[in-house]
């Protein structure tokens, strides 16, 4: 529910009251995408575009060095989509700094950059946005840490 003062302004909207003087209404009316639009923007304002990994609309991005690493990252992902995470391979042509940035730039919570080392193995370079680089680590134990990061918080009472 929103208590609207500039509508009745804009079209000049007025109202007798008991005393016989000329008032200003305020519009009481209920505006659904209003309010979700206002809460994102205090949202993202509050977390400065760097939510939480349990909000981030994508949790991981994932760059190959070069193009002969793009299945291998298409595999990785697949295993962390089927752990319930919010993935996506950036397969562009570009070089792996500008990936590396655009994803800093857009404020994804991890990144995993596959190359040379990390094919064949189950191990993966990670980099978070908040950390900088973490370095190398297992694949399943980089699920159970973000297993536990997607996690929602609990309603507070």
């Amino acid at each position: 529910i929103q208590c609207d003062f500039n509508m009745p302004e804009r079209f000049d909207l007025t109202y007798t009251d008991a005393d016989g003087e000329e008032r200003r209404p305020v519009v009481i009316h209920r505006a659904i995408l209003g309010s979700i639009e206002r809460f994102m923007g205090i949202l993202i304002e509050h977390y400065a575009g760097a939510f939480p990994t349990w909000l981030a609309p994508e949790q991981v991005r994932i760059v190959p060095v070069a193009d002969r690493f793009v299945e291998h990252a298409e595999s990785v992902a697949e295993h962390l989509r089927n752990a319930g995470l919010r993935v996506h391979v950036d397969g562009r042509r570009e070089g792996v700094g500008y990936k590396i940035r655009d994803a800093e730039v857009q404020k994804v919570p991890y990144m995993i950059v596959i190359g040379e080392k990390e094919v064949g193995t189950s191990k993966v370079s990670v980099r978070s946005h908040a950390e900088g680089e973490l370095g190398e680590t297992d694949l399943d134990h980089f699920v159970t840490r973000m297993r536990d990061e997607a996690e929602p918080p609990a309603p507070s009472r």
